[in-house]
């Protein structure tokens, strides 16, 4: 089994380097590939040194499972290519909604892996990911009928770039505050630049801030990242629950959370929606009704699972609950899940 990496030197590319590793995958060859820039520079795979090749003369012949990991427009040109050759694994947004390409989070879905028409599988955004692990051994038993989600996504899922602002914009902040305390008394001529801590990759102030806006607006008021979460929970796992999404940039360098409302149709018990989250694949339920006791962004980080909490009856409306998920959005939401996806298609092909 011969294996390509394209965006290898990418977030991305190298959390599917490690997950290959970690999961000891049956790679008899690992081919790593990214942009002109990134060609020539090495990364390490089971203690050897692996050169990057170059995109753009790159032999798509040699891998049997190609996976994309370098943005939409990269996937859109790419991918189709690679698909005459191998089985594309695509981790960016431009497929996902093709009916004729599986948008596929394995402990879900894994039976729509037998339907590949184009040798291209999707998979989903990072949010939705977690989200509908959570949701399957809910709607098994109790039948959803609407979710309304709340997201706070690490600065990780928008790439190297924005996670490398937070970090440079926070110092810029701090030392922006410890210049103002230190001059207490107004010099003429002496006023600090408000703009000091700017921003190239967010639309607001992402250090210390909340940023309720995550990719482009569309018509009606939601993002496309909110509108992707939607219509992709619908293709994973039932078009017939109704969703909305409100989805925030936080200041927190890797892991996604959620809040989620959950409407059933049927009614449940907490014991019921803990044991079936509990006993679920990829779910993992830490909720101590005591301080401390549930999990936030920073110990999601380098875990598989997704993990819940929070977990109640919402008083307000029948048959609802209420409950908190947080899981490692590079892993989870995107690398784990794909090396996930391949090996799924290894066992159904």
């Amino acid at each position: 089994m011969n294996i390509t990496i394209v965006g290898a030197t990418g977030n991305v590319g190298r959390k599917i380097i490690e997950v290959l590793e970690n999961k000891n995958f049956p790679a008899d060859n690992l081919y790593l590939v990214a942009s002109s820039k990134s060609a020539g520079s090495k990364l390490k795979f089971k203690g050897k040194e692996i050169k990057v090749e170059n995109l753009e003369t790159f032999d798509f012949s040699k891998g049997n499972i190609t996976f994309f990991s370098a943005g939409g427009k990269i996937s859109e040109k790419y991918a189709p290519l690679a698909a005459k050759h191998s089985t594309v694994i695509d981790n960016s947004s431009h497929f996902r909604m093709d009916p004729d390409v599986p948008l596929i989070v394995p402990q879900v879905n894994s039976n729509d892996l037998k339907n590949i028409k184009k040798n291209i599988i999707a998979n989903p955004n990072c949010s939705t990911a977690q989200l509908v692990i959570v949701l399957k051994p809910l709607h098994d038993l109790f039948k959803i009928k609407r979710v309304v989600i709340s997201t706070y996504q690490s600065t990780s899922g928008a790439g190297k770039a924005p996670m490398d602002e937070l970090k440079n914009q926070t110092h810029q902040v701090l030392e922006l505050k410890a210049l103002q305390d230190a001059i207490p008394i107004k010099i003429k001529g002496f006023e600090p630049d408000p703009q000091l801590a700017t921003s190239k990759n967010f639309t607001k102030q992402i250090a210390f801030n909340a940023i309720p806006h995550i990719d482009s607006f569309v018509d009606d008021g939601y993002t496309k990242e909110e509108v992707k979460m939607v219509n992709e929970t619908k293709k994973i796992l039932d078009n017939k629950i109704e969703l909305t999404a409100t989805c925030v940039r936080i200041p927190v360098f890797v892991s996604h959370a959620e809040s989620l409302n959950i409407e059933f149709e049927k009614p449940f018990t907490l014991e019921k929606v803990v044991e079936a989250l509990d006993g679920a694949d990829g779910c993992k339920v830490i909720d101590d009704r005591k301080d401390g006791g549930y999990i936030t962004p920073v110990e999601a980080e380098g875990k598989n699972e997704t993990f819940i909490s929070r977990i109640r009856k919402d008083s307000s409306n029948k048959n609802t609950i209420n409950l908190w998920c947080v899981s490692d959005n590079l892993l989870r939401g995107a690398a784990l899940n794909a090396v996930e996806i391949a090996e799924a298609f290894i066992k159904i092909k």
